[in-house]
This record gives structure tokens, C-alpha cells and sequence, in this order.
């Protein structure tokens, strides 16, 4: 019988409620929380359903009660909280960008790797049973030879000149904002789903406001509102992604198609009830349920029947369920770790130094399935 597994979240805001909530429905509990400050641990323990509230994070990873570390804080602040929990042999659930350079990236990867801890980064739109459909059938053959790849994903969160968070701050959140926070789902979701991988991209960025509020003042962004690139893939395929922060009424609508010699595969995030599938002689929109998804892979993560969608939170939670049985032994197909984290930063450095040259630049370190098996379990660290 499985141990319930005991949960440590950094980072006290949005993403931390939204952690929160997938430990518990994955049968976990939240043992710790940790804040900026004790003060903010606190306030934040009832809301996330924590035991207890740690005087720091540092002291939560020192606790014999958290077998699972969340690190939910801000960018800049992953590497160093990643570091330390491999260091204290927690397995680690770390928000991306794991790191906002590829060289803490690439040294947690190899940290996690010589330390034999189950990593992860939440690329939870994997998790939505209707992309899971799409990929069984694009390996399959089903689409033929995928030769275009784009898409979008657009948001509105950023509109105003007045509309700000630390994000903003290239100190807190990195050198790309709107790529770096989210064009890196589109690229992961699009690589994981086609099994394409880009080897180069040329990119440019924009702002739509100059000057946002940071740090109480008004001050120049040297960060993107959005990005546009164009690529290759690894496959022979080209392709295109478009991605804003500042696009009123778009919510967050990860869009896609990957379209094939036979047929394309369509997914709207914002309406993730179906899955389009285009024919030459025909096109189909398939509600999303048990009962109406015919690959193995999409109906495990359909939980609903049609008509009942599935959403952000349902993938959130389907992700944490498979981290969590990892960590217990076993070994879950599709699950983003730290490898899939480095892939991201190398992609955003090369988005930031093709918009910077004006370039093509090409993406190195195609990736490979990282390897579970031979992984110890927290079950295991808790016999030792």
C-alpha cells in the first residue's frame, strides 16, 4: 500500500492554491508552506490547507514531514530553491522556467540526475485528454507526414499600461517574459505532441507599452509583450507560434494545428471539450470523454463524460497525480521533468538571442525520455 505522500509548498500565491489543490486530489497532504516571510506562511497555511507554516524555506526543506517539495515563487528564485532541495534528497515539483539561464538548468538536470530524485515542471497542458488523443493518433500514422506546425496562445492579463506584477521585473522573471512564461507551453506542447523537435528558430519580439509600473514606479520594460518566430523541426517540418500578453479577450487560448499529408489535428484550450480533426473529405470536432476518445492514452486522463469539460485544474491535478506516482515507483508515460525544463530555457535563449541578432539561431540539446526506473522512491527514503 502506497505511503500519502507529504507536500512542502514555497511560494504562497496563486500557483501555490492551485499546487495545493492537485496534492490534495492526488491523495497527498500539504504538511508545510513557506511565505517570504513567517508572517506570510502563515496567513497562507489555512487557505492551502497546510498543517503548518515553516519559518522559512529553507527550514521547510529541512523538515522530516515533506517528502515533496513545490517551489511556486518567483522566477529568479528557482535555481537557488531547487539546488537545495535535491541537496536535502526531496523530490521536486519546481514551476518554470526551472531557471532562467541555461547554465542553472542544465546544473539542476545533472544535480537531480546524480542525486536519483523524481523531478518535475508543470507542463500540464500535456494532461488534457484531448491532446493526449491527438498525440496516440499522430503516432499511429493518422495524420500522415506532419509537415506544418503552429499555432498560438494569446493572452489579455497585461492590457493597460497600468496592468503589472513581478513578472515584469526582467530582475524577478528573467530576460523573456511573455515566451518564457508561456510560449514555452506552446513549444513543449506542440514537441511532446508530434514528437518533432525545433533544431532553429528566427524570432522577433515587441512591446505594446514601453513604460510599466516596476517597483512602485514608472519605469522602461525590457521585457516582451509578445513574440513571433518561425521554425524548423528535426522532422523535416516547418512551423509558427505567435504569442502575447496584451491581446484583449483572449483569456488563455492555447491554440494549435498540426497538420498532416492526411490529416490535421486542431486543440483550443479555451474550449477544451474537443479535438478537431480535419480530412480532405471531411472535418470532425470529438467531445472529449471516456466514451468517445479511442486511444488508450486519452481516455485515461478523461475523467468526465462528454459534455462535462476538463480544464486547467483537472490537468494541474492529473499532472501532481503522475509526479506523486513517480515518486512512489512508478513510472508515467509523458511526464515533464527537469529535462523538459532545460529544453525550455534552451529554446527561450535562443528566442531572446534571435531577436536580439536578427538571426536564425539554432536550438541545441534535442532531448530524450528521461529514464525513472532506476529512481528511488520516496517510499524507499522513508524505510532507510
Amino acid at each position: 500500500m502506497a505511503f500519502k505522500l507529504r507536500a512542502g509548498i514555497i511560494g504562497t500565491g496563486f500557483m501555490g492554491s492551485v499546487h495545493a489543490h492537485a496534492v490534495r486530489a492526488a491523495g497527498g497532504e500539504v504538511s508545510a508552506v513557506a511565505g517570504s516571510s513567517r508572517a506570510s506562511g502563515e496567513a497562507a497555511a489555512a487557505g492551502l490547507g497546510a498543517r503548518t507554516a515553516a519559518e522559512s524555506p529553507e527550514a521547510l526543506l529541512a523538515r522530516d514531514d515533506v517528502d515533496v517539495v513545490h517551489i511556486c515563487t518567483p522566477n529568479a528564485t528557482h535555481a537557488d530553491l531547487a539546488r537545495k532541495a535535491i541537496a536535502a534528497g526531496k523530490a521536486v515539483v519546481c514551476e518554470k522556467p526551472l531557471a532562467t539561464s541555461v547554465e542553472d538548468a542544465h546544473e539542476l538536470t545533472d544535480l537531480a540526475d546524480r542525486a536519483g530524485v523524481v523531478t518535475a515542471v508543470p507542463f500540464v497542458y500535456r494532461f488534457y485528454p484531448a491532446v493526449r488523443e491527438a498525440r496516440d493518433r499522430i503516432a499511429r500514422g493518422e495524420a500522415g507526414r506532419l509537415w506544418l506546425l503552429h499555432g498560438s496562445y494569446l493572452q489579455d492579463w497585461l492590457v493597460g499600461a497600468e496592468a503589472t506584477n513581478w513578472r515584469v521585473d526582467s530582475t524577478l522573471g528573467g530576460a523573456s517574459r511573455a515566451f518564457g512564461d508561456i510560449g514555452v507551453h506552446w513549444c513543449d506542447l506542440m514537441e511532446f505532441t508530434t514528437g518533432h523537435q525545433i533544431t532553429r528558430l528566427v524570432a522577433r519580439t515587441s512591446r505594446a507599452y514601453d513604460q510599466r509600473e516596476i517597483g512602485g514606479q514608472l519605469s522602461s520594460v525590457a521585457t516582451e509583450d509578445g513574440a513571433t518566430l518561425l521554425f524548423e523541426t528535426d522532422q523535416g517540418a516547418t512551423g509558427s507560434l505567435v504569442v502575447s500578453q496584451v491581446s484583449p479577450g483572449r483569456k488563455n487560448r492555447l491554440w494549435f494545428s498540426f497538420d498532416g499529408t492526411e490529416a490535421s489535428f486542431s486543440f483550443n484550450q479555451e474550449q477544451p471539450d474537443t479535438l478537431h480533426i480535419g480530412r480532405p473529405d471531411s472535418s470532425s470536432e470529438i467531445a472529449v470523454g471516456p466514451q468517445t476518445l479511442t486511444t488508450s492514452g486519452g481516455r485515461r486522463y478523461s475523467r468526465l463524460p462528454p459534455g462535462h469539460p476538463q480544464g486547467y485544474q483537472d490537468s494541474f491535478n492529473a499532472f501532481v497525480a503522475d509526479v506523486y506516482a513517480a515518486v512512489q515507483g512508478q513510472e508515467p508515460e509523458g511526464l515533464p521533468t527537469f529535462r523538459d525544463g532545460l529544453r525550455a530555457a534552451r529554446l527561450t535563449d535562443a528566442l531572446v538571442t534571435s531577436a536580439a541578432q536578427q538571426v536564425w539561431v539554432d536550438v541545441t540539446g534535442l532531448t530524450t525520455p528521461s529514464n525513472l526506473s532506476n529512481l528511488p522512491s520516496a517510499v524507499e527514503r522513508q524505510k532507510q
